[in-house]
């Protein structure tokens, strides 16, 4: 009896080695559920929401906003050092803070094997940005953001069944951590993308603003 017992524990034993291997590991880094991408891929259809962007020198698009069909929002966790993938149809709004300008200048060797540089009289605007996201839960995380949002205007000619004009041409609006802008033109010139807010009662609080 003891030899059977040691043979059932001698096979009990590498079983339960292998299953707790096998378990996912986690830590103290480990994304949310609501932020993991891998749960379901998301597709441009679900991922369309209504809300508005608001760009810097004050201009406002509104409409339904999302993202290319499977992309995520990437922001570089401010808190955590780690980068995390965010669907948008978990996202509340997204504020875009400046954390430096400049106007850089065009530096050129005098001559190709002389370390001396001389200033060309050129140019042009520099800008660093940080992201906050809010999420649906109240979360918020930030850091480097990077993405690329559409909004594609509701029809004026929509029904009131809700029916929206398929041939108006969505507009594009750059999420990301710098930017710089052509030669001669001035910081002003520069313009980003300052805050985009969704869901549906965000074009309720923008109504009056009209």
């Amino acid at each position: 009896m003891e030899h059977i017992r040691n043979n059932i524990l001698g096979l009990i034993v590498p079983a339960l080695v292998l299953v707790i291997t096998l378990l996912p590991q986690t830590d103290s880094w480990t994304t949310p559920p609501a932020l993991n991408p891998f749960n379901k891929t998301p597709e441009v259809r679900e991922g369309v929401v209504p809300g508005y962007v608001e760009t810097s020198d004050g201009r406002m698009v509104t409409g339904v906003v999302y993202m290319t069909r499977g992309k995520l929002l990437k922001i570089e966790d401010r808190e955590i050092k780690r980068q995390r993938l965010i669907p948008l149809s978990v996202v509340e709004q997204i504020r875009c803070d400046v954390k430096r300008e400049w106007m850089e200048k065009e530096w050129r060797f005098k001559e190709k094997a002389n370390d001396e540089k001389y200033f060309t009289g050129r140019s042009y605007p520099v800008r660093v940005y940080e992201h906050t996201v809010t999420l649906k839960d109240g979360r918020k995380i930030t850091g480097a953001l990077s993405g690329i949002l559409y909004v594609k205007k509701e029809s004026s000619n929509a029904t009131e069944s809700g029916t929206r004009n398929s041939d108006t041409m969505p507009e594009r609006f750059l999420l990301h951590k710098r930017d710089k802008g052509k030669f001669g033109e001035d910081l002003k010139f520069l313009t980003y993308t300052k805050l985009v807010k969704l869901g549906h009662n965000t074009l309720k609080e923008i109504q009056p603003r009209h």
